[in-house]
């Protein structure tokens, strides 16, 4: 099994993070934090590195119905989408794969709810 479902469209990268954060929210999922590595390179480490960012994506009645099955789940969450230009124009992609992630858990519910995450994460791939 995969750990991520990805999806290589093509566009500018700005457009694209907008377009991935629009459709995160149509499926019911908020941005909650948003990591851009290339500026953090630069600034840390003075690397120039192609523009990547990490969304990290939440869905809230869904965060509440895991966290309820199993208080340590906190530490998978929330879904990180990432947005990185393999070449100009060509931007790819990729959402974790919460049932990889839950391979490690052994809670039944959590199955269940990492499987309509999935589904949804899917389909917002499916829209761009």
């Amino acid at each position: 099994m995969k750990y991520y479902f990805d999806k290589t469209i093509t566009g500018e990268f700005e457009a694209v993070i907008k377009k991935v954060t629009d459709e995160l929210e149509k499926k019911g999922f908020g941005v909650l934090t948003e990591i851009n590595v290339t500026e953090t390179l630069k600034k840390k480490l003075d690397i120039d590195f192609k523009n990547y960012r990490i969304l990290g994506a939440c869905n809230a009645p869904y965060a509440h119905k895991a966290l309820q099955a199993e208080d340590k789940i906190g530490t998978m969450l929330p879904c990180n989408v990432i947005v990185q230009e393999l070449e100009k124009g060509k931007i790819e992609v990729a959402a974790v794969n919460p049932m990889a992630s839950m391979q490690a858990v052994e809670n039944e519910e959590l199955e269940h709810i990492a499987d309509e995450i999935a589904d949804k994460l899917k389909k917002v791939l499916t829209q761009l």
